[in-house]
């Protein structure tokens, strides 16, 4: 028995967002104490190299467990081959009011509201420069809750050059179903301008850094498949370095009448699997191996993984199946990878 099987029951038994803040302080006091090192790591995994960067293995953390970058170096001792952190705005803002977290348990589900809660961008720099970590970093970037969406870019353009030089990746969250409006961005021609922006200001960046630093876009599963097409040309024409695939969905397929469904906000877990798997497959029909998929939404296990990775994902990221199965998952996905 692991000891995740153990504290999970207890942890289950408190509110959803106060059980993730002391799973998260818990873990970085396990490792300032070097209880984590003695996890049984996954074996060395077949490496990837995705966006030009060399991946020990195809696992990663997705961004939102770890939104200011406090523990780090504790997710380096689970095993996964690349971390990221954030979602984070230029500047610090509270998120949308408490409760705004909650398990679909009998479905492995999660709903959330948080609306970039963060402690903000130069909060998690420092947290970033004060790590050890010397893999695969990625910097999940979003706008203000108060910034209008035509401002938006600035937003963006201040993230992107506050973490470029301490980020391995940039991602460009626009698909959070929680800051108002923000999947409007999505839309042909305000995305089209925006990548355009971004694209001129990480050639700026590479020149002024010595370094390229690849970007990668994070796209929601609700989109329809005109939506869909739409984007993949934009990630094309624009050349964007990867796209994520998925964020969390504000459909409530396969979750009707159970306890907290109802909850505003997006879902993820296994209730997201299918979804994300066909937006996935749809991409890669369109891309045609131009620009790299990461697989995110609804992997609760190796099989999962292998499904996203069959339907055109070169990487995988987790986050609710993480909470509903403990770090043996990054382990077990990993071996199922190979």
């Amino acid at each position: 028995m692991d000891i995740y099987s153990i504290v999970k029951p207890v942890l289950f038994k408190i509110d959803a967002e106060r059980a993730h803040d002391l799973t998260l302080n818990g873990l970085v006091l396990a490792n300032n104490l070097g209880l984590l090192s003695f996890l049984k790591k996954p074996a060395i995994c077949f490496p990837r190299q995705v966006m030009g960067l060399e991946f020990p293995n195809a696992v990663g953390l997705a961004a939102g467990l770890d939104k200011n970058g406090i523990a780090i170096d504790a997710f380096a001792e689970l095993g996964f081959g690349f971390i990221e952190i954030g979602t984070v705005t230029p500047r610090p803002q509270p998120g949308n009011p408490m409760p705004r977290l909650f398990r679909i348990e009998q479905a492995q589900g999660i709903v959330n509201r948080f609306g970039f809660n963060n402690l903000g961008v130069d909060n998690l720099v420092e947290n970033v420069k004060s790590s050890s970590y010397k893999g695969i970093l990625g910097i999940n970037i979003g706008k203000n809750f108060d910034t209008p969406n035509e401002n938006a870019l600035q937003d963006y353009l201040t993230g992107m050059q506050k973490v470029y030089d301490h980020a391995s990746y940039i991602t460009v969250n626009i698909s959070s179903p929680n800051t108002k409006n923000l999947r409007q961005l999505q839309e042909k021609e305000a995305l089209s301008a925006l990548l355009s922006k971004l694209k001129a200001e990480q050639a700026r960046l590479a020149d002024l850094f010595g370094k390229y630093v690849p970007f990668a876009l994070k796209i929601a599963p609700d989109l329809i498949p005109e939506q869909l097409i739409e984007i993949a040309d934009l990630l094309k024409i624009h050349r964007i370095d990867a796209v994520i695939a998925t964020n969390t969905t504000l459909s409530r397929d396969g979750v009707t009448g159970l306890k907290n469904a109802d909850e505003a906000g997006g879902l993820s877990g296994a209730p997201l699997r299918n979804r994300s798997t066909m937006i996935i497959q749809s991409l890669s029909r369109h891309l045609a191996g131009e620009v790299p998929i990461i697989g995110v939404g609804g992997i609760l296990s190796g099989a999962d993984a292998v499904e996203k990775v069959a339907s055109g994902a070169s990487l995988v990221q987790v986050y609710s199946g993480l909470i509903y199965k403990g770090p043996k998952l990054v382990r077990q996905i990993c071996k199922a990878l190979g």
